[in-house]
């Protein structure tokens, strides 16, 4: 006992928070817990129809210091006074506009109650225009800042999402003095140094989802971000022109929660980054492993060594970026807008008759239906007759990111029943799949296996014995029902000076592998057919 150190790795995911308390000797679990986001699950401040989705940063704070209380609530005080880390990884991109202070500015009276003051989670579309502004005006720039970024810049990300809300909200961009993501903040309020000059930007985030490069001196220039709008210009003053990797301490956490939450004063925080990423650390990535996390949407998430990437730019992916997921190793991303939401709102869809015409009967069939759906969709075999479905009901992430496009189910009969249109969701879903694994091989990038994460890996063996089928490759489950906040832990671990590297925290921390699913070459065979019928209903939704 005298020999362990203990870390906390915390995930917040885009329904709730979740911290794990650690041994950083084995990764062994001594403490979890896990504290949905309050407003968010009363569906405060969000419309679906818009694309418009917001996060109270009550609703972070408030989680935060749940999930700590428990897991310290299972731990005794000896375990307690020998915790030496924390780190975070968070949803991105989700920033919120700061004040001079940092502070979020749904922190403060005034704005508690408005949308547009909060945190703008990474799946608001909301940003649609100024995204297209953004390209438009990088394309013909002497520097294409979206060179690294795939070729575009998604609405999803950060500099559209601050552009829209500072054209839409004048009170609340007359208050605004810089903005800040998610994972940046958390480090930033948790140490207690949320002055936006002096905040350690994750380099994850920064570039993935900012433009961040260390050649052009950081973010895009004060004269890009002027000709969209000077007060991007301003903002981009208080930025600095650094980011670090998340093996990085960004400083102690602040006396006051420290006394608050019951953890020792000298704690260290680590620099946080983006969940998918540091699910990645979690699932021990390492180089030619594509690692899938596996949640509402999906990113998929590479290394490679920088002799071997040289000077190519891949096209049509989410970014490559030094030090974004290992440091020392580029990493790239790409990823599904939709994966579990698509099957989520099939299974609305079935309950709308009985929410609204049977309430009472609502609650006990709610949780059966996808069960059930899939054991039947599982009897069923791939056919060049059945319906095929695009997966792109939340717009397209990758590769070539297009939030216009739009999900589509054809080849419907009268016969054709729910599970049939259940199987053809998943397949499309795997399509998607397939497409990503094509475009980073069309672009020099080698893929040697594939590992996956996340609640869907966990949960559905049909999801995943669909995809090894599609893909033709195996797709091995990491035994890991919180892989990101285990990375998390992880990178902690690193960042007080525990493990050396990243790479030693993982040989030591990992966790080991769980059910590896095998592709049947003959349903590969069709699918192959099936997945050009898929391609031909995408070519024809991107082209209406």
């Amino acid at each position: 006992m005298a020999d362990h150190r203990y870390v906390i790795g915390v995930d917040y995911g885009t329904d709730s928070c979740r911290a794990l308390l650690l041994d950083s000797a084995d990764g062994r679990r001594l403490a979890e817990s896990s504290c949905n986001y309050p407003r968010w699950m009363k569906g405060l401040y969000c419309d679906p129809l818009t694309a418009r989705y917001r996060q109270h940063p009550l609703d972070y704070i408030e989680s935060f210091k749940a999930v700590i209380k428990g897991v310290l609530s299972q731990a005794d005080g000896d375990v307690i006074s020998r915790i030496e880390g924390i780190s975070f990884d968070t949803t991105a991109s989700t920033p919120a506009l700061v004040d001079r202070r940092g502070t979020p500015l749904a922190l403060l009276p005034e704005f508690a109650e408005e949308p547009d003051a909060m945190f703008v989670l990474w799946k608001d579309h909301t940003s649609l225009a100024e995204a297209d502004e953004i390209n438009a005006l990088a394309h013909g720039w002497e520097t294409d800042y979206t060179s690294f970024s795939g070729g575009t810049f998604s609405p999803e990300w950060s500099w559209a999402k601050v552009l829209h809300l500072l054209r839409t909200s004048p009170k609340v961009s007359a208050a605004a003095y810089s903005w800040m993501e998610h994972c940046d903040w958390m480090t930033a309020w948790l140490t207690g140094n949320t002055v936006p000059e002096k905040v350690l930007r994750s380099r994850c985030a920064a570039g993935h989802k900012a433009m961040w490069r260390e050649e052009w001196g950081g973010m895009p220039s004060e004269d890009f971000l002027g000709r969209l709008d000077i007060r991007l210009a301003e903002m981009r003053r208080t930025i600095p022109e650094g980011s670090c990797t998340s093996d990085v301490c960004a400083g102690t956490i602040s006396p006051e929660l420290a006394a608050e939450l019951g953890l020792p004063s000298t704690v260290k925080v680590g620099v946080g980054a983006i969940d998918a990423h540091v699910g990645a650390v979690g699932a021990s990535i390492s180089e030619g492993v594509l690692t899938r996390i596996m949640g509402t949407s999906t990113c998929d998430i590479l290394v490679a060594p920088k002799e071997s990437v040289g000077d190519r730019k891949i096209k049509g992916i989410c970014g490559q970026v030094d030090g974004s997921v290992v440091p020392g190793l580029i990493g790239f991303e790409a990823g599904q807008a939709a994966f579990g939401d698509i099957y989520a709102w099939f299974r609305r869809l079935l309950m709308w008759p009985v929410e609204n015409l049977l309430p009472e009967m609502a609650e006990g069939l709610k949780d059966r239906i996808l069960p059930a759906l899939e054991s039947k969709a599982a009897m069923l075999e791939p056919s060049l007759t059945s319906p095929v479905a695009l997966d792109w009901m939340n717009g397209r992430r990758t590769p070539d990111s297009d939030q216009r496009v739009r999900g589509a189910v054809t080849g419907i009969t009268l016969g054709t029943d729910a599970p049939m249109i259940y199987r053809a969701l998943i397949e499309a879903t795997a399509f998607g799949t397939k497409a990503i694994i094509d475009r980073f091989r069309e672009e020099g990038v080698g893929i040697s296996s594939v590992r996956a994460i996340g609640g869907i890996s966990q949960k559905s063996k049909l999801v995943m014995q669909i995809m090894s089928d599609v893909i033709g490759m195996p797709v091995t489950v990491v035994d890991c029902d919180q892989a990101c906040a285990l990375g998390a832990g992880m990178l902690a671990s690193v960042a007080c000076g525990i493990h050396p590297s990243t790479a030693a925290a993982q040989k030591a921390m990992g966790a080991p592998e769980g059910a590896t699913y095998v592709p049947d070459m003959e349903r590969s065979a069709v699918y192959l057919k099936i997945y050009e019928k898929y391609r031909q209903l995408g070519s024809f939704e991107s082209d209406r």
